[in-house]
């Protein structure tokens, strides 16, 4: 059965950091691609993040880029997303989700844009995230 498992997330002033966790377990990271989204309130749920095994793209959306570093350990079955520094505009629930790289010709995580949250197949129940001052 495949499960993810959201931590890490809370309060946190603006400029400040924080690291969220996603557990994995049920599959091999191996053949899946990785997304973090989130869901502001009143919005709609966005990618921000999201990195593919297959072909190592890394994709990162612009409002979190070069603030935001995606990473993993499938040794651990665990992926990363450490950010710094934070911004008022970044509280949201984040979710962590998987999508078996079963197609070839498909971008799972495109190094293009942001991924496709139909693809991921197996989502978190997600991490509150709340910079305020």
């Amino acid at each position: 059965q495949v499960q993810l498992v959201e931590s890490g997330g809370g309060l946190v002033q603006p400029g400040g950091s924080l690291k969220l966790s996603c557990s994995t377990s049920g599959f091999t990271m191996d053949y899946y691609a990785i997304g973090w989204f989130r869901q502001a309130p009143g919005k709609v749920r966005e990618g921000i993040s999201c990195f593919s095994s297959y072909d190592g793209a890394i994709w990162y959306d612009d409002s979190v880029k070069g603030r935001f570093t995606i990473s993993s350990d499938s040794a651990k079955n665990m992926v990363y997303l450490e950010m710094k520094p934070l911004k008022l505009e970044d509280t949201a629930v984040y979710y962590c989700a998987a999508a078996p790289e079963v197609n070839p010709s498909t971008y799972y995580c495109s190094p293009y844009g942001p991924p496709r949250s139909i693809l991921y197949d197996y989502w978190g129940q997600g991490t509150q995230v709340n910079v305020s001052s």
